[in-house]
């Protein structure tokens, strides 16, 4: 692939109806792409982590793919509250999802850290306007 190829999604916050369709969408370009099934695994947990963070933990936000010949970028950017702690938050079943989301079986707290164990490059910046998670997935390597 001697291109870029980009995808961006809107993520609603809250929208369990929809959650999972970006990342499901995700795994099937990379697959069509002819990704090797490793990275296409980690792509797919990450973006549907991030994914669901943006529903859960924000007030909406976009996830975006970006693919060129080394490396598979996932973006995911929403809009506020923030992580007031990241360190914290990359504690493996620390979350602070509320109660009702917890009893769907969502925020069980291995979001980030699951992106972490699947990413080759993870990069968070927060602030009460919103997260931008930065993952970066190297084909190949």
């Amino acid at each position: 692939m001697s291109e870029t190829y980009t995808l961006s999604f809107n993520i609603k916050a809250m929208d369990f109806s929809a959650a999972g369709e970006a990342s499901s969408t995700i795994k099937k370009v990379l697959m069509h792409l002819g990704m090797p099934p490793s990275v296409i695994k980690r792509a797919a947990v990450c973006s549907y982590e991030s994914e669901m963070n943006i529903v859960i933990h924000s007030y909406g936000g976009t996830l975006t793919l970006s693919i060129d010949s080394s490396q598979v970028i996932i973006n995911a950017i929403d809009i506020g509250p923030g992580i007031p702690d990241i360190e914290k938050a990359m504690e493996a079943g620390y979350s602070t999802a509320p109660e009702e989301i917890k009893e769907m079986g969502f925020g069980g707290g291995m979001g980030l850290p699951n992106i972490r164990d699947n990413a080759d490059i993870l990069e968070i910046t927060s602030s009460s306007a919103g997260t931008n998670v930065k993952i970066v997935i190297n084909i190949g390597g």
